[in-house]
């Protein structure tokens, strides 16, 4: 039998001391052979994590002991790593990873985690809704009716989905979804990623298309890329000015993927009619920010895709990738498959075979 698994939660799991998550919580990790846990402190004693675009920087001490951290929104950086040789795996809830070395943590040996499974469906439902609350006018027009202003909506036409064509730049597991699920709109799909082939998206009716095509042919323009050193402000002046003046920018994915002061232009200048946006550059959105003061855009707070059934699955999803490590097994949702490679890593999973 292999090592007992000591497994460290950080607090942003909780809310007033409590297990944010619908169900059990927890409680599931007892049916977890062969380890321990505990909830990490945020604050240690003469050390105060450094808060870094909006989420704290874990620290060393924090996780000294420990075989995985399970995250949320902690910051992973070189220096959390310091003189850390025990560190098996850093378990993030969701998809993005913007907020992690990834290239520190495989140096060292720490394999990175993911719940893309569970996070694809409730994100690409995200991305849905802020199409038709765009495309019908649907924020103005509960406004409007709230105002006594009943005969002012008719100023407002909104428009089908049938006959539009949707455009993603991205197309992995939730970019996919969402053309799945806008299947019966018969809308006309198409998508530009370098990283995938045609023959992979025959399921979906996608057509890949270079980016300026993408830009240029879409009625609603989706990203579902991850922000990385080549998609930090990939839609800016140049692109957008590229688009219909009817068409609507939808971001589900990261804010500083949309250099946002060009958008802010966009839709005060009325380049493109609108856009859905449920992440920022700046994350809380600041309440002097340009965006809350246009009638043309509908904001949410990075929560769209935070459902009950979509948090139960991620830690469902969370659950079986720690029994897998637990069981000497390589997760299914690891990120930096390189790290198999490193002597390292291979010494320290031993220990749990």
């Amino acid at each position: 039998m292999g090592k007992k698994a000591k497994i460290g939660i950080t607090s942003d799991f909780l809310e007033d001391g409590k297990f944010r998550i619908p169900g059990p919580g927890l409680k599931l990790l007892d049916k977890i052979p062969d380890i321990a846990y505990e909830v990490l402190p945020d604050l240690l004693p003469n050390r105060t994590p450094k808060p870094m675009l909006g989420a704290l920087e874990i620290i060393p001490e924090q996780i000294r002991g420990f075989d995985i951290i399970v995250t949320s929104s902690r910051r992973w950086t070189q220096e959390t790593l310091t003189g850390n040789n025990q560190l098996l795996c850093v378990h993030l809830s969701g998809v993005g990873y913007n907020g992690v070395d990834v290239t520190a943590l495989t140096n060292a040996g720490v394999m990175l985690c993911i719940t893309p499974e569970a996070m694809r469906l409730p994100v690409a439902t995200a991305a849905i809704t802020l199409m038709l609350a765009l495309t019908t006018h649907l924020i103005i027009r509960d406004k409007l009716t709230r105002q006594g202003c009943w005969t002012e909506a008719v100023r407002y036409q909104g428009d089908l989905l049938t006959g539009k064509t949707l455009g993603s730049i991205g197309i992995g597991n939730i970019g996919h979804e969402i053309f799945r699920l806008v299947e019966p709109f018969g809308m006309t799909h198409i998508a530009y990623d370098p990283h995938v082939k045609q023959e992979s998206v025959a399921d979906v009716a996608v057509k890949l298309v270079d980016m300026d095509t993408v830009l240029s042919e879409s009625d609603f323009l989706n990203i579902s890329c991850p922000l990385n050193q080549e998609t930090w402000h990939l839609i800016g002046e140049k692109e957008l000015k590229k688009m219909k003046p009817a068409a609507f920018l939808i971001n589900t994915a990261r804010g500083p993927i949309i250099d946002e002061s060009a958008l802010i232009r966009a839709l005060q200048e009325k380049w493109i009619q609108g856009a859905g946006l449920d992440v920022f550059e700046e994350e809380p959105i600041s309440p002097d920010n340009p965006l809350l003061k246009l009638d043309n855009v509908i904001v949410t707070p990075h929560r769209l895709a935070r459902m009950a059934q979509g948090d139960i699955n991620i830690w469902d999803e969370i659950i079986r990738h720690l029994s897998q490590i637990s069981g000497g097994k390589v997760p299914d949702g690891l990120v930096n498959k390189e790290v198999l490679e490193i002597a390292e890593l291979k010494s320290k999973f031993e220990a749990f075979r």
